[in-house]
């Protein structure tokens, strides 16, 4: 279905980088980028422009933008989202999503990738001693940094810095205008390696969920769509908030698929159970 057929990656941040080798060497597709095309005008990890739309919808956008500007009936495009993981307290968290269309065949397939791989920082900085040892706690220069006036400002911004001595000039020039600067991790994909090794992570799941096809249609994207809660507690036999099973839905002819026990496990320990350990 794919063998020999073109597809865009709508990015202007190098993640064709990550996904280009993978996706050629599955699928068997040639990858291009479009450098004109800026997905920054659907919204900045610094917010100078506000993304209006969630993580999936503003990718699903990137993506159709970048293959009728191209004239290409294949894409992807990947949205990523930084801050607190939604379970685990104090740990940041990287949420990836990558995005696949086929228009020629009506194909759409998603994929989620939430890591705690991730250096996702920032800090108001007093002074360049304390700025020096904040580069080094978040890997830099292979990761880069941003500076500027607060983090809650958008003017004077210092982007993708990566050396030591651009790093001091931007520090001298934002400290000789305010009190205290503020530094962060840049998070583009080209200036975080931490992060583009989750976009390759995302896109390895994107191909085997590709390759996936419905038993009875034969389509590709046949994944996970819900999860059933509900494994038995071992000692009393109650439903527990464990996974019981996975439901599996075609986007296409709606075949309809539940495994069961997909953690190879029947029951579930007593200590996991709101009866026996409330």
């Amino acid at each position: 279905m794919f063998q020999g057929r073109k597809i865009i990656i709508a990015t202007k941040h190098h993640k064709e980088k990550v996904i280009a080798p993978i996706f050629e060497k599955e699928l068997g597709v040639s990858c291009f980028t479009d450098n004109t095309f800026d997905t920054d005008l659907l919204g900045t990890f610094t917010g100078e422009v506000e993304r209006e739309q969630d993580p999936i919808s503003t990718a699903r956008e990137k993506c159709l933008q970048a293959m009728k500007l191209n004239n290409f009936d294949l894409g992807i495009a990947s949205e990523g989202s930084f801050g607190p993981h939604p379970s685990l307290f104090f740990v940041s968290a990287d949420d990836e999503f990558l995005i696949f269309i086929d228009t020629r065949n009506n194909i759409e397939v998603v994929v989620r990738e939430l890591s705690t791989s991730t250096n996702f920082n920032g800090k108001q900085i007093q002074s360049q001693e304390e700025l020096i040892s904040f580069a080094k706690v978040i890997g830099f220069p292979e990761h880069g940094l941003i500076l500027r006036k607060s983090k809650d400002e958008n003017l004077d911004i210092h982007k993708g810095i990566t050396d030591i001595d651009t790093l001091k000039k931007s520090y001298k020039e934002l400290s000789s205008k305010y009190k205290s600067i503020y530094a962060e991790t840049d998070m583009r994909a080209m200036y975080n390696p931490t992060r583009m090794n989750v976009i390759r992570e995302a896109t390895k799941k994107l191909i085997l969920k590709i390759k996936s096809t419905c038993p009875q249609c034969q389509m590709p994207g046949f994944g996970i769509t819900d999860a059933k809660k509900g494994l038995e507690c071992s000692l009393c036999g109650s439903p527990t908030n464990s996974i019981l099973s996975y439901i599996y839905v075609c986007q296409h002819c709606q075949f309809t698929k539940e495994d069961m026990y997909p953690n190879k496990k029947t029951s579930e320990d007593p200590s996991y159970c709101d009866y026996c350990n409330p």
